[in-house]
């Protein structure tokens, strides 16, 4: 039995280290999408996830092609927060003029990972995919320069985007961007996300 075991000890270290893929890890090619819920662990990293920056999507076709937004502006500030059951939206535009956009946690969201081998020296267990948080559902209430423009059934889509491996945590989302879409509404903010905890 010892001679057994001892055997087996060395026919393990001398498998190939990838052998041992860490459950976190993922491999070339690497592909995933899946309608999931947003459990305790992800609405832990919600919490922590702050939003920095807001721009308006603007086309060639801007303003004409905005509606729903009482005063629109070049550049807004935002204060993005995610209480128990939903988020909390205060975007001020550089006129000083302000809304609030309440937005209800979903019970099911889209988990959405991919390697786009951009990197060519990636190596099994070793790959950075690019990854997605998608967020869908009615738009609970409004204020400000956006309450005019939420009528019944108005939806938003929330994107959260960033990169590292299959285990999620906070330092892995890096950009925002919100669509709203409804019968007086059609606009969209983009922006950079940072951690609450790095202002600690």
């Amino acid at each position: 039995m010892k001679f057994f075991a001892l055997f087996l000890l060395i026919f393990i270290l001398l498998l190939p280290s990838n052998a041992f893929a860490c459950a976190c890890c993922a491999d070339v090619g690497y592909y995933s999408i899946r309608v999931t819920k947003p459990d305790n662990y992800i609405v832990d990293i919600l919490k922590e996830i702050r939003f920095e920056t807001a721009n308006i999507y603007a086309t060639p076709a801007y303003p004409d092609d905005i509606k729903g937004i009482a005063s629109l502006a070049e550049n807004y500030s935002v204060e993005g927060l995610l209480n128990s059951k939903s988020w909390k939206f205060n975007l001020m535009g550089d006129n000083n003029k302000s809304g609030i956009l309440n937005l209800p946690l979903p019970t099911t969201m889209v988990d959405y990972g991919v390697d786009r081998h951009n990197d060519s020296n990636q190596t099994v267990g070793d790959t950075t995919i690019y990854k997605e948080w998608r967020f869908k559902s009615k738009v609970q209430s409004a204020t400000g320069i956006f309450k005019n423009g939420i009528a019944p059934n108005t939806e938003y889509f929330l994107v959260l985007q960033g990169k590292g491996n299959v285990c999620p945590n906070v330092g892995d989302f890096t950009h925002w961007r919100l669509e709203i879409t409804g019968k007086k509404a059609r606009y969209a903010f983009w922006g950079k996300l940072g951690s609450r905890k790095s202002d600690e």
